[in-house]
Protein backbone atom coordinates (compact mmCIF):
# COMPACT_ATOMS: atom_id res chain seq x y z
CA UNK A 1 0.00 0.00 0.00
CA UNK A 2 1.43 3.20 -1.09
CA UNK A 3 2.08 6.12 1.49
CA UNK A 4 1.69 9.56 0.79
CA UNK A 5 4.04 12.92 1.93
CA UNK A 6 2.27 15.80 1.77
CA UNK A 7 4.94 18.99 2.56
CA UNK A 8 2.93 22.28 3.07
CA UNK A 9 5.07 25.51 2.56
CA UNK A 10 2.22 28.22 4.05
CA UNK A 11 4.79 31.55 3.78
CA UNK A 12 6.77 30.05 0.53
CA UNK A 13 6.51 33.01 -1.61
CA UNK A 14 7.72 35.69 1.77
CA UNK A 15 10.43 32.92 2.55
CA UNK A 16 11.63 32.97 -1.36
CA UNK A 17 11.60 36.89 -1.28
CA UNK A 18 13.64 36.84 2.91
CA UNK A 19 15.69 34.19 0.93
CA UNK A 20 16.86 36.39 -2.28
CA UNK A 21 17.42 39.63 0.40
CA UNK A 22 19.16 37.78 3.75
CA UNK A 23 19.53 42.01 5.01
CA UNK A 24 15.86 41.91 5.68
CA UNK A 25 15.06 41.85 9.29
CA UNK A 26 12.64 39.42 10.88
CA UNK A 27 10.92 41.47 12.83
CA UNK A 28 10.01 43.52 9.40
CA UNK A 29 6.41 42.41 8.15
CA UNK A 30 6.36 41.26 4.64
CA UNK A 31 3.51 40.93 2.62
CA UNK A 32 3.25 39.85 -1.34
CA UNK A 33 0.42 41.95 -2.87
CA UNK A 34 -1.32 40.50 -5.94
CA UNK A 35 -3.58 42.65 -8.27
CA UNK A 36 -6.22 42.35 -11.65
CA UNK A 37 -6.90 45.80 -12.43
CA UNK A 38 -6.80 48.25 -10.11
CA UNK A 39 -7.55 46.20 -7.57
CA UNK A 40 -4.76 44.71 -5.24
CA UNK A 41 -4.86 42.17 -2.12
CA UNK A 42 -2.70 40.58 0.02
CA UNK A 43 -1.96 37.28 -1.52
CA UNK A 44 0.88 36.33 1.26
CA UNK A 45 1.97 37.38 4.05
CA UNK A 46 5.07 36.27 6.87
CA UNK A 47 4.69 35.28 10.43
CA UNK A 48 5.21 39.00 11.94
CA UNK A 49 2.83 40.26 9.51
CA UNK A 50 -0.26 38.32 10.69
CA UNK A 51 0.63 38.43 14.38
CA UNK A 52 0.08 42.11 13.18
CA UNK A 53 -4.01 41.21 12.60
CA UNK A 54 -3.14 41.12 8.67
CA UNK A 55 -5.02 38.61 6.62
CA UNK A 56 -4.96 36.71 2.91
CA UNK A 57 -7.02 38.42 1.21
CA UNK A 58 -7.22 42.13 2.76
CA UNK A 59 -7.36 45.13 0.42
CA UNK A 60 -3.37 46.58 0.27
CA UNK A 61 -4.29 50.11 1.00
CA UNK A 62 -6.48 48.63 4.06
CA UNK A 63 -3.17 46.87 5.31
CA UNK A 64 -1.08 50.01 4.71
CA UNK A 65 -3.19 52.06 6.68
CA UNK A 66 -3.04 49.52 9.67
CA UNK A 67 0.78 48.47 10.30
CA UNK A 68 2.85 51.53 9.77
CA UNK A 69 6.98 50.15 8.29
CA UNK A 70 4.54 47.41 6.66
CA UNK A 71 7.18 46.22 3.35
CA UNK A 72 4.96 45.31 0.52
CA UNK A 73 6.28 43.33 -2.85
CA UNK A 74 4.62 42.54 -5.54
CA UNK A 75 3.81 38.96 -6.57
CA UNK A 76 5.41 36.93 -9.03
CA UNK A 77 4.19 33.47 -9.30
CA UNK A 78 6.74 32.08 -11.87
CA UNK A 79 9.35 33.01 -9.73
CA UNK A 80 7.29 31.42 -6.50
CA UNK A 81 6.85 28.23 -9.19
CA UNK A 82 10.10 28.16 -10.38
CA UNK A 83 11.31 27.78 -6.61
CA UNK A 84 9.26 25.06 -5.79
CA UNK A 85 10.24 23.22 -8.91
CA UNK A 86 13.87 23.40 -7.22
CA UNK A 87 12.93 21.91 -4.04
CA UNK A 88 10.72 19.69 -5.59
CA UNK A 89 13.78 18.94 -7.58
CA UNK A 90 15.78 18.20 -4.60
CA UNK A 91 13.29 16.43 -2.72
CA UNK A 92 13.39 13.98 -5.42
CA UNK A 93 16.83 13.04 -4.89
CA UNK A 94 16.68 12.95 -1.44
CA UNK A 95 13.71 10.91 -0.32
CA UNK A 96 12.00 9.29 -2.94
CA UNK A 97 11.45 8.18 -6.44
CA UNK A 98 7.91 9.44 -7.32
CA UNK A 99 8.02 13.47 -6.21
CA UNK A 100 5.74 16.14 -7.96
CA UNK A 101 4.55 19.65 -7.72
CA UNK A 102 1.42 20.16 -5.58
CA UNK A 103 1.50 23.96 -6.39
CA UNK A 104 0.71 26.82 -5.18
CA UNK A 105 2.64 26.20 -2.11
CA UNK A 106 3.57 22.06 -1.46
CA UNK A 107 5.38 19.12 -2.60
CA UNK A 108 3.63 15.23 -2.93
CA UNK A 109 6.10 11.84 -2.61
CA UNK A 110 4.84 8.68 -2.70
CA UNK A 111 7.71 7.09 -0.01
CA UNK A 112 6.42 3.47 0.30
CA UNK A 113 10.09 1.40 -0.49
CA UNK A 114 12.52 4.90 0.16
CA UNK A 115 11.11 5.61 3.89
CA UNK A 116 13.31 2.91 5.53
CA UNK A 117 16.37 4.65 3.57
CA UNK A 118 15.80 7.68 6.10
CA UNK A 119 15.23 5.42 9.20
CA UNK A 120 11.36 4.83 8.97
CA UNK A 121 8.80 7.56 9.05
CA UNK A 122 9.36 9.48 12.23
CA UNK A 123 13.15 10.25 11.04
CA UNK A 124 12.35 11.17 8.05
CA UNK A 125 9.25 13.39 7.81
CA UNK A 126 11.05 15.39 11.35
CA UNK A 127 14.43 15.60 9.10
CA UNK A 128 12.64 16.62 6.06
CA UNK A 129 10.87 19.52 8.19
CA UNK A 130 14.21 20.54 9.66
CA UNK A 131 16.07 20.62 6.67
CA UNK A 132 13.57 22.77 5.03
CA UNK A 133 13.33 24.99 8.24
CA UNK A 134 17.29 25.23 7.85
CA UNK A 135 17.02 26.36 3.78
CA UNK A 136 14.56 29.28 5.79
CA UNK A 137 11.23 27.66 4.55
CA UNK A 138 8.24 27.64 7.43
CA UNK A 139 7.26 23.44 6.80
CA UNK A 140 4.61 21.46 7.95
CA UNK A 141 4.56 17.78 6.58
CA UNK A 142 2.14 14.84 7.16
CA UNK A 143 1.69 11.07 6.11
CA UNK A 144 -1.53 9.39 5.65
CA UNK A 145 -2.38 6.29 3.33
CA UNK A 146 -3.60 8.97 0.26
CA UNK A 147 -2.68 12.23 -1.37
CA UNK A 148 -5.86 13.80 -0.58
CA UNK A 149 -5.64 13.00 2.76
CA UNK A 150 -2.21 13.99 3.58
CA UNK A 151 -2.81 17.33 1.41
CA UNK A 152 -5.84 17.82 3.49
CA UNK A 153 -3.68 16.90 7.37
CA UNK A 154 -0.75 18.95 6.29
CA UNK A 155 -3.01 22.41 5.72
CA UNK A 156 -5.22 21.69 8.99
CA UNK A 157 -3.07 20.64 11.18
CA UNK A 158 -0.77 23.49 13.54
CA UNK A 159 1.75 20.39 14.42
CA UNK A 160 4.75 20.70 12.02
CA UNK A 161 4.81 16.83 11.32
CA UNK A 162 1.41 14.58 11.34
CA UNK A 163 1.66 11.16 10.99
CA UNK A 164 -1.21 8.90 10.43
CA UNK A 165 -1.09 4.80 10.70
CA UNK A 166 -2.13 2.85 7.95
CA UNK A 167 -5.68 1.62 7.90
CA UNK A 168 -6.75 4.92 9.97
CA UNK A 169 -7.00 7.86 7.06
CA UNK A 170 -11.03 8.05 7.45
CA UNK A 171 -10.82 8.48 11.18
CA UNK A 172 -8.34 11.00 10.97
CA UNK A 173 -9.96 13.14 8.16
CA UNK A 174 -13.62 13.02 9.40
CA UNK A 175 -13.47 16.11 11.55
CA UNK A 176 -11.40 18.02 8.87
CA UNK A 177 -12.98 21.17 7.66
CA UNK A 178 -14.40 20.72 4.15
CA UNK A 179 -11.87 22.80 2.66
CA UNK A 180 -9.27 20.11 3.01
CA UNK A 181 -11.04 18.62 -0.33
CA UNK A 182 -9.29 20.67 -2.94
CA UNK A 183 -12.77 21.77 -4.12
CA UNK A 184 -13.43 25.47 -5.01
CA UNK A 185 -14.30 27.63 -3.47
CA UNK A 186 -17.68 28.13 -4.79
CA UNK A 187 -18.69 24.80 -4.42
CA UNK A 188 -17.33 24.81 -0.75
CA UNK A 189 -19.53 28.02 0.09
CA UNK A 190 -22.30 26.78 -0.99
CA UNK A 191 -21.99 23.07 1.08
CA UNK A 192 -21.40 25.38 3.83
CA UNK A 193 -24.76 27.33 2.99
CA UNK A 194 -26.77 23.80 2.93
CA UNK A 195 -25.24 23.41 6.76
CA UNK A 196 -22.02 20.76 5.67
CA UNK A 197 -19.21 21.75 7.72
CA UNK A 198 -16.93 18.61 7.85
CA UNK A 199 -15.24 15.95 5.57
CA UNK A 200 -17.29 13.36 7.84
CA UNK A 201 -20.41 15.33 7.24
CA UNK A 202 -20.28 14.70 3.75
CA UNK A 203 -19.27 11.16 3.19
CA UNK A 204 -22.01 10.17 4.82
CA UNK A 205 -24.54 12.01 2.53
CA UNK A 206 -26.27 10.04 -0.27
CA UNK A 207 -24.08 11.09 -3.26
CA UNK A 208 -26.90 11.34 -6.48
CA UNK A 209 -28.31 14.82 -4.77
CA UNK A 210 -24.96 15.60 -4.87
CA UNK A 211 -23.98 15.17 -7.82
CA UNK A 212 -26.49 16.28 -9.61
CA UNK A 213 -26.33 19.87 -7.59
CA UNK A 214 -22.17 19.95 -7.84
CA UNK A 215 -21.20 17.60 -10.58
CA UNK A 216 -19.69 14.89 -10.13
CA UNK A 217 -16.22 16.43 -7.96
CA UNK A 218 -17.35 16.23 -4.94
CA UNK A 219 -17.40 12.49 -5.22
CA UNK A 220 -14.32 12.36 -6.77
CA UNK A 221 -12.52 14.24 -4.12
CA UNK A 222 -13.98 12.34 -1.38
CA UNK A 223 -12.64 8.94 -2.81
CA UNK A 224 -9.20 9.89 -3.44
CA UNK A 225 -8.96 11.19 0.46
CA UNK A 226 -10.29 7.83 1.38
CA UNK A 227 -8.61 5.68 -0.94
CA UNK A 228 -11.41 4.21 -3.01
CA UNK A 229 -9.94 6.00 -6.06
CA UNK A 230 -6.58 5.94 -7.15
CA UNK A 231 -4.65 9.24 -7.28
CA UNK A 232 -1.32 8.71 -9.02
CA UNK A 233 1.70 10.57 -8.60
CA UNK A 234 3.61 11.83 -12.05
CA UNK A 235 6.86 12.37 -10.78
CA UNK A 236 8.65 15.37 -11.73
CA UNK A 237 11.86 14.57 -13.70
CA UNK A 238 15.01 16.90 -14.85
CA UNK A 239 15.45 17.84 -18.12
CA UNK A 240 18.38 16.50 -18.49
CA UNK A 241 18.54 13.21 -16.35
CA UNK A 242 19.65 9.75 -17.98
CA UNK A 243 16.39 7.33 -18.27
CA UNK A 244 15.10 4.64 -20.21
CA UNK A 245 11.68 3.15 -20.21
CA UNK A 246 10.08 -0.32 -21.72
CA UNK A 247 6.17 -0.02 -22.36
CA UNK A 248 4.30 -3.95 -22.49
CA UNK A 249 1.95 -4.32 -24.92
CA UNK A 250 0.70 -7.21 -22.42
CA UNK A 251 0.40 -6.56 -19.10
CA UNK A 252 3.74 -8.40 -16.99
CA UNK A 253 3.59 -9.78 -13.38
CA UNK A 254 5.89 -13.04 -13.23
CA UNK A 255 9.04 -12.07 -11.01
CA UNK A 256 11.07 -13.91 -13.43
CA UNK A 257 9.66 -11.76 -16.46
CA UNK A 258 10.17 -8.25 -14.52
CA UNK A 259 13.98 -9.43 -13.35
CA UNK A 260 14.48 -10.45 -17.23
CA UNK A 261 13.32 -6.47 -17.97
CA UNK A 262 15.03 -4.92 -15.39
CA UNK A 263 18.21 -6.31 -16.28
CA UNK A 264 17.88 -4.87 -19.82
CA UNK A 265 16.95 -1.19 -18.60
CA UNK A 266 20.36 -1.53 -16.60
CA UNK A 267 21.92 -2.31 -19.66
CA UNK A 268 20.66 0.23 -21.74
CA UNK A 269 20.85 2.40 -18.66
CA UNK A 270 24.68 1.85 -18.37
CA UNK A 271 24.91 2.33 -22.33
CA UNK A 272 23.46 5.60 -22.22
CA UNK A 273 25.39 6.85 -19.57
CA UNK A 274 28.68 5.93 -20.98
CA UNK A 275 28.28 8.18 -23.98
CA UNK A 276 28.01 11.06 -21.25
CA UNK A 277 30.74 10.02 -19.82
CA UNK A 278 28.84 9.56 -16.36
CA UNK A 279 28.14 7.41 -13.62
CA UNK A 280 25.09 6.20 -11.54
CA UNK A 281 24.93 7.55 -7.80
CA UNK A 282 21.38 6.83 -7.38
CA UNK A 283 18.76 5.20 -9.74
CA UNK A 284 15.03 4.86 -9.55
CA UNK A 285 13.07 2.10 -11.11
CA UNK A 286 9.43 2.86 -11.09
CA UNK A 287 6.68 0.58 -11.87
CA UNK A 288 3.74 1.79 -13.45
CA UNK A 289 0.59 -0.80 -12.87
CA UNK A 290 -2.78 -1.34 -15.32
CA UNK A 291 -4.64 -0.04 -12.31
CA UNK A 292 -3.01 3.29 -12.89
CA UNK A 293 -1.09 3.10 -9.18
CA UNK A 294 2.55 3.21 -9.25
CA UNK A 295 5.78 1.49 -7.21
CA UNK A 296 8.86 2.44 -6.94
CA UNK A 297 12.53 1.29 -5.88
CA UNK A 298 15.87 3.23 -4.76
CA UNK A 299 19.22 2.09 -5.24
CA UNK A 300 22.16 4.03 -3.83
CA UNK A 301 26.09 3.73 -4.64
CA UNK A 302 28.61 5.12 -3.05
CA UNK A 303 30.27 5.96 -6.02
CA UNK A 304 29.52 6.48 -9.53
CA UNK A 305 29.60 3.31 -11.54
CA UNK A 306 28.10 1.40 -14.79
CA UNK A 307 28.83 -1.31 -13.31
CA UNK A 308 25.63 -3.79 -14.74
CA UNK A 309 25.90 -6.95 -13.10
CA UNK A 310 26.27 -4.95 -9.88
CA UNK A 311 23.95 -2.36 -10.16
CA UNK A 312 21.37 -5.76 -11.70
CA UNK A 313 22.09 -7.29 -8.20
CA UNK A 314 20.81 -4.03 -6.02
CA UNK A 315 17.37 -4.32 -8.12
CA UNK A 316 17.25 -7.89 -7.82
CA UNK A 317 17.31 -8.35 -4.24
CA UNK A 318 14.61 -6.02 -3.70
CA UNK A 319 12.05 -7.38 -6.85
CA UNK A 320 10.07 -9.22 -4.27
CA UNK A 321 8.74 -5.96 -2.79
CA UNK A 322 7.17 -5.32 -5.98
CA UNK A 323 3.53 -5.86 -6.20
CA UNK A 324 2.26 -6.62 -9.73
CA UNK A 325 -1.37 -6.64 -9.03
CA UNK A 326 -3.27 -7.18 -11.70
CA UNK A 327 -0.27 -6.50 -14.08
CA UNK A 328 2.63 -3.98 -14.95
CA UNK A 329 2.48 -1.57 -18.43
CA UNK A 330 5.47 0.06 -18.14
CA UNK A 331 8.45 -0.11 -16.42
CA UNK A 332 10.87 2.87 -16.08
CA UNK A 333 14.39 3.18 -14.92
CA UNK A 334 16.22 6.42 -14.44
CA UNK A 335 19.58 7.88 -12.86
CA UNK A 336 18.56 10.35 -10.32
CA UNK A 337 21.68 11.19 -9.83
CA UNK A 338 24.61 10.32 -12.24
CA UNK A 339 28.28 11.87 -11.76
CA UNK A 340 31.64 11.99 -13.74
CA UNK A 341 33.22 8.45 -14.45
CA UNK A 342 36.62 8.27 -15.79
CA UNK A 343 37.63 4.79 -16.38
CA UNK A 344 41.34 3.95 -14.89
CA UNK A 345 43.47 1.02 -15.09
CA UNK A 346 43.85 -1.27 -12.02
CA UNK A 347 47.41 -0.92 -11.05
CA UNK A 348 49.45 -4.46 -11.72
CA UNK A 349 50.30 -6.80 -8.55
CA UNK A 350 53.63 -7.11 -9.34
CA UNK A 351 54.73 -3.48 -8.23
CA UNK A 352 51.76 -2.64 -6.59
CA UNK A 353 49.79 -4.14 -3.47
CA UNK A 354 45.83 -4.00 -4.84
CA UNK A 355 43.65 -2.29 -2.05
CA UNK A 356 40.22 -4.05 -1.42
CA UNK A 357 37.49 -2.63 -2.33
CA UNK A 358 34.56 -1.94 -0.41
CA UNK A 359 32.06 -0.14 -2.02
CA UNK A 360 30.52 -2.87 -2.94
CA UNK A 361 29.90 -3.96 0.84
CA UNK A 362 28.70 0.02 1.32
CA UNK A 363 26.18 -0.18 -1.20
CA UNK A 364 24.22 -3.48 0.05
CA UNK A 365 24.15 -2.28 4.01
CA UNK A 366 23.10 1.24 2.92
CA UNK A 367 20.54 -0.24 0.62
CA UNK A 368 18.77 -2.06 3.43
CA UNK A 369 18.48 1.40 5.03
CA UNK A 370 16.99 1.75 9.06
CA UNK A 371 21.10 3.22 9.60
CA UNK A 372 23.73 6.08 7.69
CA UNK A 373 26.71 4.36 6.70
CA UNK A 374 29.76 7.06 7.17
CA UNK A 375 32.73 6.81 8.83
CA UNK A 376 34.90 9.47 11.30
CA UNK A 377 37.49 11.58 10.53
CA UNK A 378 39.81 13.58 12.28
CA UNK A 379 39.09 17.10 13.22
CA UNK A 380 41.94 20.11 14.26
CA UNK A 381 40.51 20.10 17.60
CA UNK A 382 41.88 19.61 21.04
CA UNK A 383 38.60 19.33 22.63
CA UNK A 384 37.96 15.40 22.51
CA UNK A 385 34.07 15.98 21.24
CA UNK A 386 35.00 18.64 18.53
CA UNK A 387 37.79 16.38 17.34
CA UNK A 388 35.59 13.64 15.19
CA UNK A 389 33.08 14.33 12.24
CA UNK A 390 31.42 11.76 10.07
CA UNK A 391 32.03 12.00 6.87
CA UNK A 392 30.81 9.68 3.71
CA UNK A 393 32.63 5.91 3.80
CA UNK A 394 33.98 6.83 0.17
CA UNK A 395 35.64 10.73 0.99
CA UNK A 396 38.91 11.37 0.44
CA UNK A 397 41.28 11.95 3.13
CA UNK A 398 40.39 14.98 5.27
CA UNK A 399 44.78 15.71 5.85
CA UNK A 400 44.47 15.99 9.23
CA UNK A 401 45.82 13.54 12.00
CA UNK A 402 44.67 13.20 15.88
CA UNK A 403 47.45 13.77 18.41
CA UNK A 404 49.83 11.07 19.04
CA UNK A 405 51.15 12.26 22.55
CA UNK A 406 48.74 11.31 24.60
CA UNK A 407 46.40 8.18 23.91
CA UNK A 408 43.27 8.22 23.49
CA UNK A 409 40.60 5.75 24.04
CA UNK A 410 38.29 3.70 21.63
CA UNK A 411 35.53 4.70 22.59
CA UNK A 412 34.77 8.04 23.62
CA UNK A 413 30.62 8.38 24.72
CA UNK A 414 28.69 11.23 22.90
CA UNK A 415 28.28 13.39 26.40
CA UNK A 416 30.76 12.93 29.02
CA UNK A 417 28.80 11.06 31.71
CA UNK A 418 28.95 12.64 35.53
CA UNK A 419 30.65 10.64 37.63
CA UNK A 420 31.39 10.08 42.03
CA UNK A 421 35.17 10.50 42.89
CA UNK A 422 37.45 9.92 45.67
CA UNK A 423 40.62 11.93 44.83
CA UNK A 424 43.12 12.98 47.71
CA UNK A 425 44.75 16.35 46.02
CA UNK A 426 43.64 18.29 43.42
CA UNK A 427 46.56 17.10 41.30
CA UNK A 428 46.18 13.56 41.84
CA UNK A 429 44.20 10.77 40.11
CA UNK A 430 40.75 9.35 42.02
CA UNK A 431 41.12 6.59 44.53
CA UNK A 432 38.04 5.44 43.14
CA UNK A 433 34.89 6.18 41.37
CA UNK A 434 31.08 5.78 40.69
CA UNK A 435 30.01 5.27 37.41
CA UNK A 436 26.52 3.99 36.74
CA UNK A 437 26.03 2.94 39.97
CA UNK A 438 29.04 0.72 40.21
CA UNK A 439 31.73 1.52 42.77
CA UNK A 440 35.38 0.77 40.98
CA UNK A 441 38.52 1.15 42.90
CA UNK A 442 41.65 2.93 40.51
CA UNK A 443 44.84 0.46 40.89
CA UNK A 444 46.61 2.17 38.68
CA UNK A 445 46.67 6.04 36.51
CA UNK A 446 48.03 8.42 34.25
CA UNK A 447 47.80 11.67 33.89
CA UNK A 448 47.20 15.20 34.33
CA UNK A 449 46.96 15.94 30.31
CA UNK A 450 45.76 19.18 30.62
CA UNK A 451 43.33 20.59 27.54
CA UNK A 452 42.17 24.16 27.21
CA UNK A 453 39.19 25.64 26.13
CA UNK A 454 38.57 27.01 22.53
CA UNK A 455 38.51 30.93 23.43
CA UNK A 456 37.58 31.50 20.03
CA UNK A 457 35.00 29.74 19.90
CA UNK A 458 32.70 31.36 22.84
CA UNK A 459 33.67 33.48 25.22
CA UNK A 460 33.02 31.00 28.30
CA UNK A 461 36.40 28.75 27.45
CA UNK A 462 38.18 31.72 27.53
CA UNK A 463 40.15 30.30 31.10
CA UNK A 464 38.32 26.95 30.75
CA UNK A 465 40.32 23.44 31.38
CA UNK A 466 40.17 20.02 32.01
CA UNK A 467 42.39 18.28 33.50
CA UNK A 468 42.08 14.10 32.06
CA UNK A 469 43.64 10.83 33.37
CA UNK A 470 43.29 7.51 32.06
CA UNK A 471 42.31 5.11 35.05
CA UNK A 472 42.71 1.29 35.37
CA UNK A 473 40.36 -0.39 38.05
CA UNK A 474 41.52 -3.49 40.10
CA UNK A 475 39.47 -5.41 36.82
CA UNK A 476 41.51 -4.27 34.29
CA UNK A 477 39.33 -2.31 32.67
CA UNK A 478 40.41 1.47 31.32
CA UNK A 479 38.66 4.57 31.27
CA UNK A 480 39.31 8.25 29.93
CA UNK A 481 37.98 10.43 33.12
CA UNK A 482 38.30 14.02 33.43
CA UNK A 483 37.76 16.96 36.24
CA UNK A 484 36.21 20.10 35.16
CA UNK A 485 38.16 22.77 36.28
CA UNK A 486 41.90 23.01 37.39
CA UNK A 487 40.60 22.01 41.00
CA UNK A 488 41.71 25.66 42.90
CA UNK A 489 40.20 28.68 40.99
CA UNK A 490 36.39 27.98 40.59
CA UNK A 491 36.52 29.99 37.65
CA UNK A 492 37.86 27.83 35.28
CA UNK A 493 35.24 25.31 35.87
CA UNK A 494 32.92 23.23 38.52
CA UNK A 495 35.49 20.99 39.65
CA UNK A 496 32.94 18.17 39.10
CA UNK A 497 34.71 15.04 37.48
CA UNK A 498 32.90 13.24 34.54
CA UNK A 499 33.78 9.97 32.15
CA UNK A 500 34.21 10.90 28.42
CA UNK A 501 35.80 6.82 27.46
CA UNK A 502 36.60 3.41 27.49
CA UNK A 503 39.67 1.89 26.25
CA UNK A 504 39.75 -1.45 24.59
Amino acid sequence: MARAVSVFLPTLPTDRIRRADPSLSPDTPLVVIARSGSKRWIAAADRAALKLGLRMGMPAAKAQALVQGLMMVDADPAADRAMLERLTLWALSQYSPVVAMDPPDGIVMDTEGADHLQGGEDLMLSGLVNRFRGRGLATRAAIADTWGAAHALARSKDRETVIIPRGDTAKAVNRLPLSSLRLPAEIVGSLRTLGFATVGDLAVTPRAPLALRFGPEVGQRLDQMFGRLAEPIDPIRPADIVEVQKSFAEPVGAPETIEKYVSRLVRQLCLELEKKGLGVRRADLIVHRVDNTIQSLRAGTAKPVRDIAWLTKLFRDRIEKIEPGFGIEKLSLAAIIAEPLVEMQSASSLIEEQVTDVTPLIDVLGNRGGQRIFRVAPVASDVPERSVQRIAPTADEIGTTWPLHWPRPSRLLPHPESIEVIALLPDHPPVSFTWRGKRRRVKRADGPERIFGEWWQRSSEWIAVRDYFVVEDDAGERFWIFRSGDGVDADTGSRKWFLHGVFA
